[in-house]
């Protein structure tokens, strides 16, 4: 089932990256700005406009040299988007090692006859994660998402093991 989404997203402004950064699908754009975007769309805070459409605006550092005013704030993004990427690089490899450790205990579960969920465990996992949100000045709600993926990725796993009999299947796959 798929929905017809042509216009769905308006650009407001388009300045699309150098070509040295992977996924840019849009990177041979110019600056844009659409007819039908009116001020009180451009001042939007929340970045939908009047019409509820997403405004969405590309990064070119290129198109920026063209435009004094906001170049500073491309290489400003162009730097913070390179510690997001490595950033997001350290999770993925945390959760890779978090769900070696999950499925090793969804052995050990299997092995000693236990069930997946352990609702001690999530209670005391809610209290920790929020506390640690807070201390870290994280929103909570963001630790509580990340909780429930985590969590229940891994009783899915773990129902995995017990109905396979213990065979946690590959944990490494450079194992």
């Amino acid at each position: 089932m798929s929905a017809d989404i042509s216009g769905w997203r308006k650009p407001v402004r388009t300045i699309t990256e150098d070509n040295d950064q992977t996924g840019s699908a849009d990177a041979n754009n110019v600056v844009t700005d659409t007819a039908e975007t009116d001020e009180t769309q451009l001042k939007s805070a929340n970045g939908i406009d009047a019409n509820g459409i997403e405004r969405s605006s590309t990064i070119d550092a290129q198109a920026a040299k063209e435009h004094p005013e906001v170049a500073d704030a491309v290489a400003k993004i162009k730097g913070l988007r390179q510690t997001i990427d490595n950033i997001d690089g350290a999770v993925i490899h945390l959760l890779a090692e978090r769900f070696k450790a999950t499925s090793q205990v969804g052995v050990l579960k299997a092995g000693a006859g236990f069930a997946p969920a352990d609702y001690k465990r999530e209670d005391y996992q809610i209290e920790r994660l929020q506390r640690i949100a807070k201390d870290a000045g994280l929103d909570p709600n963001i630790a509580e998402m990340y909780r429930e993926f985590v969590v229940t990725e891994a009783k899915k796993r773990h129902k995995r093991i017990a109905d396979a009999g213990g065979d946690p299947g590959v944990l490494d796959v450079f194992a």
